[in-house]
């Protein structure tokens, strides 16, 4: 959170909105992983079978790199987010008019004029590349954290932008709250009740809800992806993400990558987790639990799992889609352009996986 001369209650209040607001005590996780963070690796991944998604302020920032570089993703998958851009640059619209909306709801005409004037100066893809994105837009009726009807505005959105209305798939959860839904396997090893409720989001926004809402997005987004049943699990990698220099990220991330995928030819899909759901506040669930790493290890996709960190500017632990990240004098930061820290960082993580070697040093 900015610091301002706003008194200490408004403060704590401001502090409890911010996306994905939860208990700061950490879940215990499965075997997290104990050896020291390596490089990312090379693996020549595919450049044709690219997706990102994200769930609430990891939704957004989804929303910034797909429309920023809508030509490196077939799809793009937002939960219990808002639409793109609806910040504009400013904390104080991030809380009060894309997750409540006490300032009114976030005009589409608006932020279509932002991308368009982005677009005039070449800050994000073209409108034929966005037009012909698949998306998968999720949101839990039950959300009191991110108000339903942002999902709903999202929604809308992409029937304006996509070429066909046929590549839009809407979802929603009537009794679930603030976060991404599960279905955990039995020989898991992990209990429901360590997670949070369908309705509240305990201390991870993993939701036991019995609902695998990652193998329908992903699905969805690679429709011509067959499956089959992998002989082995894949590998959760620890990486150390300083090369990928940004404010806003963390020491290290993760990557899960499926047998047979360190030779080439695996897509990638770049999963973001949103507040207060990054390893340093619970663990290792959310890059072990979401479903993605199932998904991923019978249709063969590489995830990536950036990871975001706390600080003063950003003590829940979010991507930037209000512009922290950029310079302070800014009136007008860049954060959901191709020019964003973040954007930019995340960026060259997905084309250090597609790369054939690692470069020199």
């Amino acid at each position: 959170m900015l610091t301002t001369a706003a008194s200490a209650p408004a403060l704590a209040k401001a502090t409890r909105l911010l996306l994905c607001a939860g208990l700061s005590v950490p879940l215990a996780a499965m075997a997290d992983t104990e050896s020291d963070p390596a490089t990312l690796p090379a693996l020549s991944a595919s450049e044709a079978q690219n997706s990102v998604v994200g769930v609430s302020s990891g939704g957004y920032m989804a929303m910034q790199l797909a429309i920023a570089w809508p030509e490196r993703f077939k799809g793009v998958g937002v939960l219990a987010a808002g639409p793109w851009g609806c910040s504009q640059g400013s904390l104080s619209l991030a809380l009060n008019q894309c997750m409540m909306t006490r300032r009114g709801e976030p005009s589409l005409a608006e932020l279509d004029a932002r991308w368009a004037r982005y677009a005039a100066e070449g800050q994000v893809g073209s409108d034929a590349a966005r037009d012909d994105l698949r998306a998968y837009v999720w949101h839990g009726e039950a959300d009191e954290v991110v108000d339903p009807v942002l999902g709903d505005l999202l929604a809308e959105q992409w029937r304006q932008w996509l070429a066909d209305e046929e590549q839009l798939k809407v979802a929603r959860s009537e009794e679930t709250g603030h976060g991404w839904p599960v279905r955990l396997p039995s020989d898991s090893g992990t209990a429901p009740e360590a997670l949070g409720g369908c309705r509240q989001g305990g201390g991870s926004h993993v939701l036991a809800c019995d609902e695998d809402i990652a193998g329908e997005m992903m699905d969805w987004l690679h429709p011509e992806r067959s499956a089959a049943s992998p002989e082995e699990e894949g590998e959760l990698l620890a990486f150390a993400q300083g090369e990928f220099d940004a404010k806003g990220l963390a020491d290290t991330g993760y990557v899960y990558v499926p047998a047979g995928c360190d030779d080439g030819e695996c897509g990638v899909t770049v999963a973001l987790h949103g507040c207060q759901m990054s390893a340093e506040a619970i663990g290792e669930t959310f890059v072990r639990h979401t479903g993605l790493n199932a998904w991923a290890d019978r249709h063969r996709q590489i995830v990536l799992y950036p990871q975001a960190e706390s600080s003063l500017a950003n003590p829940q632990g979010c991507w930037d889609w209000w512009g922290f990240a950029e310079s302070t004098w800014q009136l007008s930061p860049l954060h959901d352009t191709r020019e964003g820290e973040q954007v930019s960082a995340l960026t060259a993580m997905l084309e250090r996986l597609q790369a054939s070697s690692l470069p020199e040093r």
